[in-house]
């Protein structure tokens, strides 16, 4: 199950602004990157990268990168073949990283001030935290291809994800239909100025938790009545994987078997790092909610 500790983690990584972009600089000294953490200058393409975000190290890979990645957080599991290690990505030790002798760090929040210790040690580190929209994460991957001298792959990447989720998105429309995003069987849950909301939005659904949001309150646990109450076409479960839950699961408990998501067989389970990060598999979210909202019994 998820604590309330581990759905504030989760909100903290998918609520932060992204800040990555512009175009880079090269030039004698190199590359310079336009990052959170500011302009970064990277003197040649490296090749001892250190990825400490699940997310970067994806779209590292997929970018082409791949070979100069030496190592990586301990909850980076995409690709299988990513060199992971023990270093925590939740709280990560610069120490570990400097002996690691990287010529590039890329994360996606300064936790533990590590950007700053790095920094003082002459490592170039990549700030680029958890996008608010879909040009926030092609901006992110083009970043990692100009930072790791592999423009093309990064441009053929984002150009393949526009067109997936253009795809996805054309003749799926949801008006009509209202849906819950479930974080974990505690009924968390995330609104629709959210990330993860925004793509739901792309399909014209409605989420049943936007009316229980606070200022500033965008990921939430919800109330189990208001929640039947609300009745909701589709119930999307992001909570798989962390807390073992299944169409199955949510049509044991108490009173949710009344609810028409679970009478139609309109609970759809989704890989929950697909739901969370916000790389490369983002178009694989988009075409999950389209073929729930295509198979949905109205």
């Amino acid at each position: 199950m998820r604590t309330p500790k581990a759905v504030a983690a989760l909100a903290l990584v998918l609520t932060l602004v992204a800040c990555g972009t512009g175009p880079d600089v090269r030039g004698e000294q190199g590359v310079v990157v336009h990052a959170a953490n500011g302009d970064v200058r990277i003197p040649a393409p490296p090749s001892r990268i250190v990825s400490l975000s699940p997310t970067h190290t994806e779209t590292l890979f997929a970018i082409g990168a791949g070979t100069q990645v030496m190592a990586v957080d301990d909850r980076s599991d995409v690709p299988a073949q990513a060199p992971r290690t023990d270093v925590s990505a939740f709280d990560p030790s610069a120490e570990t990283v400097i002996g690691m002798a990287p010529d590039l760090v890329v994360v996606s929040d300064d936790r533990n001030s590590i950007v700053e210790a790095l920094g003082r040690a002459g490592i170039p580190v990549l700030e680029e935290p958890a996008a608010k929209d879909l040009d926030g994460v092609y901006d992110q991957i083009e970043d990692m291809g100009r930072a790791t001298g592999h423009t093309g792959g990064a441009e053929r990447l984002v150009t393949d994800m526009r067109a997936r989720i253009d795809r996805a998105v054309q003749g799926r429309k949801g008006q009509g239909l209202t849906y819950f995003h479930e974080l974990g069987p505690e009924l968390y849950t995330a609104t629709s100025a959210t990330f993860i909301g925004r793509a739901y939005q792309r399909f014209g659904l409605a989420n049943v938790a936007d009316g229980a949001a606070r200022p500033g309150g965008d990921y939430l646990q919800f109330d189990t009545e208001n929640l039947l109450h609300a009745d909701p076409d589709l119930i999307f479960l992001a909570d798989t994987r962390c807390c073992r839950q299944s169409p199955g699961t949510v049509a044991k408990r108490p009173g949710f078997g009344n609810l028409k998501a679970v009478a139609r067989g309109d609970v759809v389970p989704l890989d929950d790092d697909v739901a969370s990060r916000w790389g490369p598999r983002v178009a694989e979210l988009y075409e999950a909610i389209a073929r729930a909202v295509a198979a949905a019994r109205r």
